[in-house]
């Protein structure tokens, strides 16, 4: 499955749920949708997935999500990213341009009030759930491989130093009262 299909699915399943910024919904209903194709084609859909996980993996996203959720642990961050996943394309491909531009997002706005995080550890199983209902059986072992990228010494500082926070995710740290 190459990206474009991915996001088509991600675009599917965001348009069959109620609220599309829920990414538990959107995880779950794009696992129904793969679970429909081809049993190579789900797998296919777990690299696809991994790879895009890879691509985020990067200190400005992970400073938004340390600010959104109010600190954030690599699980924390892998969970975050998934969320992010859950969110369609365009949002993806905006926050990985400039984290600042989640600021704009309705549900972000929101949670600064109500305090709610950014997770969805669901996202990271889509393809993984869906060989299950389809096939009945796990995905294989060899199903997607991950190399992560270095990150960014330019970003490594104490997320916990608001100060450097504002001034590098201004927006964000704006609603958060950094």
């Amino acid at each position: 499955m190459d990206p474009n299909t991915f996001w088509k699915l991600i675009a599917a399943a965001r348009a069959s749920v109620p609220d599309p910024s829920d990414g538990h919904a959107v995880a779950a209903a794009a696992t129904t949708l793969l679970a429909e194709r081809p049993p190579a084609e789900i797998v296919a859909a777990q690299q696809t997935l991994w790879e895009l996980l890879t691509a985020s993996y990067r200190n400005p996203l992970w400073a938004a999500a340390y600010i959104l959720n109010g600190g954030c642990s690599d699980d924390g961050f892998d969970y975050f990213r998934g969320w992010l996943v859950t969110q369609g394309e365009e949002v993806y491909t905006a926050a990985l341009a400039d984290p600042d531009s989640l600021a704009s997002l309705p549900a972000v706005v929101a949670a600064a009030d109500s305090g709610d995080e950014f997770e969805c550890e669901d996202a990271l199983s889509i393809a993984w759930n869906a060989h299950i209902k389809a096939t009945g059986m796990q995905l294989p072992q060899d199903a997607f491989r991950i190399r992560y990228p270095e990150l960014d010494p330019d970003w490594d500082f104490d997320f916990d130093d608001s100060a450097e926070l504002a001034a590098r995710l201004p927006r964000l740290a704006a609603l958060h009262d950094l």
